[in-house]
């Protein structure tokens, strides 16, 4: 993308006075200008055809709706950038929207990878598994699907029909017997050699015929041998096929309703209502319907669904690549400028349709009427959020509703594998993009004290927030913060806040009282005696949830971190061994410790490991004073 202007000027007078004077520095080309309020933070980042033509709407009172009316008026400056194509400026603009978050635009607020389903090759025998995130190992992907819970449902009944293994190759390489799942009819063990080469294959197919769209070929198959089996009087292995086939049909159904004439589309359905909206998909892929998302974008009182649509459309598959369909409840302004930059995204054609009849209609209404529901139930959970602020506020003796309570909880066992972790609530509930986990360093720290590591999960937390956000404009800045504990973790926060000039923002630790019931919590803020609220008052419901799901994020955490560290060898320390070597020393001596007896030669004889890196090897285990 090249780049002809980029200009930034302060002129006098009122927005629509100082837009005026930037006319003569423009032409036709095409481009993207941003608008900026008086300490320079972005306000809107807009695209246009003709940077004049477009730039020049804005210098004409009337006519503006109050959201662009109070944007203008608010403006100091402007930036230019122009581009070669309009389709660029049309990339550039949702790129710096999702970089700079703007105050006047829609923006989409919760833009997650989805998992796939990936049939992993790089072995003899594939394995099927969950993949989220860049495409890069060897096999057939097949996705998008909703959420994890969708993969794991899926995955778990192509185990019962395809009975493929999902063990790591290492845990493959090393068994010597048939695991859990070959006992529970969820893997055929080959492993261990209870089924060849050639059958696994025809397994494998079979699995990705059946996740391209071709399930009917693959039942009638299983039906088929089930038949024969039967007829063979081969009782427990027609009792198996049947369960097999069982399977399928049980994904299918899980699906809902599968469309016969869309074999890969997103449906994109837009409800708005009350100044907010709600953005339903729906993955179609393989005729096969994969689950539905729900999305709610950050819009104005006053903007209109094309707008709301298009915005949706450049944000969602900014880092996504996009269908061969998009079917869409609303049309967009620019259709064409979008369909050529999401084409050129997925390296083929990509369609935008907005059907007024046929299957295509119908799927569209059923998204419609999903996002219609969600956003009701978002707007119930919204007004019972900002009652409940309202509350908290009023109980904490706090100037207004808190927007972000940042909630910290430590995890340990008798010290080990200690995390800390924080959760963040605000208006629209939990903010899960937010949490942060903090893996506890502090060589100095007694094991088990809560107070140190507190004390470092707060310094490191606020270290980067004054470096990242120092002017707090950027919304990262906490207005309370909970802490699990009494007295002595807030008066460890305490110091910890004053250490870095940070003292306006209130804190208050939530113990659970001298009987540790639910119920009895106490309330502890710095210099003041400790309170507790009655114990039906849905403000404490209120702060046991927020405590209980920071309890549950640390908890989660921990357990991970130990389990990796219940993973790791000392395989893991020797220079120059990563991962697939790491695979190879273990499948060629069956453990960690095999390889720390092994003797040069033997190192040298393994796949990938050269002469030098078997000396290093050996090194490191025999050279230890």
């Amino acid at each position: 993308m090249t780049e002809k202007v980029n200009t930034t000027h302060e002129i006098g007078g009122d927005g629509y006075a100082r837009i005026q004077g930037y006319l003569k520095t423009l032409d036709s080309s095409p481009g993207v200008y941003r608008m900026l309020d008086a300490e320079s933070r972005v306000l809107y980042v807009g695209k246009a055809r003709n940077l004049r033509a477009r730039v020049s709407n804005y210098t004409r009172p009337g006519g503006h709706s109050g959201r662009i009316d109070r944007m203008i008026r608010e403006t100091a400056s402007m930036m230019f950038l122009t581009t070669r194509t309009e389709t660029e400026a049309l990339l550039l603009e949702q790129n710096l929207i999702k970089q700079l978050k703007p105050k006047y635009n829609v923006l989409l607020r919760d833009d997650k990878s989805f998992p796939n389903i990936l049939v992993a090759k790089d072995h003899a025998f594939a394995r099927i598994k969950k993949h989220r995130g860049a495409k890069k190992e060897k096999g057939a992907y097949f996705g998008p699907f909703a959420s994890a819970g969708a993969v794991n449902r899926t995955l778990n009944q192509l185990q019962k029909a395809f009975l493929l293994r999902n063990c790591s190759d290492a845990m493959f390489e090393s068994r010597t017997r048939p695991c859990l799942l070959y006992q529970i009819k969820r893997c055929s063990a080959p492993c261990t050699g209870l089924i060849g080469a050639a059958d696994y294959a025809e397994s494998v197919r079979d699995a990705e015929r059946f996740l391209s769209g071709r399930s009917t070929r693959v039942q009638e198959d299983l039906a088929a041998q089930m038949a024969e089996a039967s007829e063979a009087m081969e009782f427990e292995r027609a009792a198996g096929l049947r369960d097999r086939i069982r399977a399928l049909t049980q994904v299918q159904a899980t699906q809902g309703i599968n469309p016969r004439g869309v074999t890969e589309a997103d449906v994109i359905a837009l409800h708005l209502e009350n100044g907010q909206a709600c953005v339903q998909v729906f993955f179609i892929r393989a005729n096969q319907n994969w689950g539905n998302r729900d999305f709610y974008p950050r819009v104005g009182a006053d903007v209109s669904a094309a707008e709301v649509m298009e915005a949706f459309l450049g944000q969602f598959y900014d880092n996504k690549e996009p269908p061969r369909q998009l079917i869409l409840s609303d049309a967009i302004e620019n259709e064409d400028l979008m369909a050529e930059a999401l084409s050129g995204k997925a390296g083929r054609k990509v369609d935008i349709l907005v059907p007024q009849r046929g299957e295509k209609a119908e799927l569209v209404s059923g998204a419609l009427r999903n996002a219609r529901e969600s956003l009701a139930r978002k707007m119930s959970e919204t007004a019972t959020q900002a009652k409940l602020l309202r509350g908290l506020a009023e109980a904490l003796d706090l100037d207004a509703p808190p927007r972000r309570i940042e909630v910290y909880d430590n995890s340990h066992i008798q010290g080990s594998n200690a995390v800390g972790a924080m959760i963040v609530s605000g208006p629209d509930g939990l903010m899960k993009n937010s949490y942060r986990k903090f893996n506890i360093r502090g060589d100095d720290l007694t094991p088990g004290d809560d107070f140190g590591m507190m004390k470092e999960v707060l310094n490191r937390r606020f270290s980067r927030l004054i470096k990242d956000d120092p002017d707090r404009n950027k919304g990262q800045w906490p207005d309370l913060l909970l802490i699990d504990g009494g007295a002595g973790q807030v008066s460890a926060v305490a110091e910890i806040m004053q250490r870095h000039g940070v003292q306006d923002i209130p804190m208050v630790g939530v113990a659970k009282g001298v009987d540790r019931d639910a119920g009895k919590e106490e309330f502890y803020r710095p210099g003041a005696r400790p309170f507790a609220l009655r114990h039906n008052d849905p403000v404490l419901y209120f702060v046991q949830r927020l405590r209980d799901e920071a309890h549950r994020f640390a908890i989660g955490t921990h357990r991970a971190k130990r389990a990796k560290a219940i993973g790791a060898t000392p395989l893991d320390d020797v220079p120059g061994v990563g991962a697939t070597r790491k695979r190879a020393l273990l499948a060629h001596f069956g453990s960690a410790k095999a390889v720390s007896r092994a003797n040069l030669a033997d190192l040298k004889a393994v796949d990938g490991i050269s002469g030098s890196l078997a000396e290093t090897i050996y090194d490191f285990f025999h050279d230890k004073g």
